[in-house]
Order: structure tokens, then C-alpha cells, then sequence
């Protein structure tokens, strides 16, 4: 089981097999889970599934690049990794259909933001199935995602330049001021944030 660096062990145990995978892992292929989807549990969703919250997936095998910290003088000099991704004709129109009843489309984290917003750039939405290299930083115009839940990332991260560019750079230092502050977690087992 491969585990984040800032896990600080020689070797994986055997709990971590099922503690870092999520409910929704199904294809094999990538490095690390989705850490904003550790938060959820078969309790967790079925009670979000009596309140009416429909449930969509994509799949984007997450590269040992995520973990890769930005060292270009500017954000916008970065070689961005490159990670395989499919977004499925059942969330296409998933999407279409809430977005047509005026509800919402919350990402459960950054590598499903990347995906619907890889697919986004080039026209409608539509299935399709490929690798990504989208640096979304400030400032981007999201074209599908209406929020996000996510871990609190790392400085210096292409995650958080994401989150800088949902949710605005003053607002998200806040919110990290106040982690901070409060000892909230970090990292894959740590506590998250819903930006509206």
C-alpha cells in the first residue's frame, strides 16, 4: 500500500490497506487515495442518501506528482504532473441533470475537481477518459464544480493553489488561520472544509 511521505514509517501496516482507501475505490492505479474521500463511511453515505444526495463518480488515479511541492519562482512556471482520469457518461449527465434543477455539484476533493474541470476546458462535458496536467490556480473560472470538500493541504502545493482558486486567497487563509489556531489536522488523516 503505498502511503503519503509525510507518513513517517519504513513500511506500510496492515490496517493501513483498509484505513487509507476510501468507500468509493474501485480501479486500481493510483499511488495514494483521494484523502477528502477518507472522510466518508457506508454510514456516512446512506445517511446522505436519505436526505436526497445523489452520489456521482469519476476516477483519476492520483501520481506520486501530487505530493511534488512547487519550487518554480511563480505558480505559473510549474510543470504540472500528469494523472490518468475518466469521467463516465452516468456523471455526465448525473451533472447535467442537477445542474438543470438548480442543485448543486459538490467535488469530494481536489482530484475530482481536476477531472471535471480537465474535461470542462475543452467544451461541454462530456465521457471521456485520459490523462490531465490542469494547473488550476487564481485566477480560474470553475465551469462545473459549485463546491468542494477538502482536506487542508499542504503550503507550497498545487492542491492548495486549487483550493487559493475556489474559494479566494483571503477566505482560505482564514480558514487556515483558524486550523491552525483550533490544532485541526493536516494531510490525508485530517480534518476538512466545505467551500461554498
Amino acid at each position: 500500500m503505498p502511503l503519503p511521505p509525510y507518513i513517517r514509517r519504513d513500511q506500510p501496516r496492515a490496517d493501513d490497506r483498509e484505513r487509507y482507501q476510501t468507500v468509493f475505490a474501485r480501479t486500481p492505479g493510483a499511488v495514494a487515495a483521494p484523502t477528502a474521500g477518507l472522510h466518508f463511511t457506508p454510514e456516512l453515505l446512506a445517511a446522505c442518501a436519505v436526505r436526497g444526495i445523489e452520489r456521482a463518480f469519476v476516477t483519476l488515479h492520483v501520481g506520486l506528482g501530487t505530493f511534488r511541492p512547487v519550487t518554480a519562482a511563480r505558480l505559473s512556471e510549474h510543470v504540472m504532473h500528469r494523472e490518468w482520469c475518466e469521467l463516465p457518461e452516468a456523471t455526465v449527465s448525473a451533472i447535467a441533470a442537477t445542474h438543470a434543477r438548480s442543485g448543486r455539484v459538490v467535488a469530494v476533493g481536489t482530484t475530482v475537481v481536476r477531472t471535471l474541470e480537465s474535461v470542462a476546458a475543452h467544451g461541454p462535458l462530456s465521457a471521456w477518459q485520459g490523462e490531465t496536467d490542469l494547473l488550476i490556480r487564481p485566477p480560474y473560472e470553475f465551469r462545473v464544480v459549485d463546491a468542494l470538500l477538502t482536506n487542508f493541504h499542504l503550503p507550497r502545493s498545487t492542491l492548495l493553489a486549487l483550493v487559493y482558486a475556489f474559494g479566494g486567497r483571503d477566505f482560505i487563509r482564514r480558514a487556515y488561520d483558524t486550523a491552525i489556531a483550533e490544532a485541526y489536522r493536516f494531510y490525508s488523516y485530517g480534518d476538512a472544509m466545505l467551500i461554498e
